[in-house]
């Protein structure tokens, strides 16, 4: 059995913290016409207000 990976931040690249039942603080956002998800901090959801804002940040 191994054990689950942490998540990491897509923007800054620091770890997410995992709380009750392996639930990332943060956000997920998935992107429009595409099936994956990137997951987001607290502090780079401060930083970037809006949806848009948090997409273009990742690319």
């Amino acid at each position: 059995m191994s054990k689950p990976t942490m998540a990491k931040c897509t923007i800054c690249g620091n770890k997410l913290v995992e709380l009750f039942l392996n639930k990332v603080k943060g956000t997920v956002i998935k992107k429009e016409g595409s099936g994956k998800q990137y997951h987001v901090c607290f502090e780079c959801q401060k930083k970037h207000a809006s949806k848009e804002e948090l997409l273009k940040a990742i690319k």
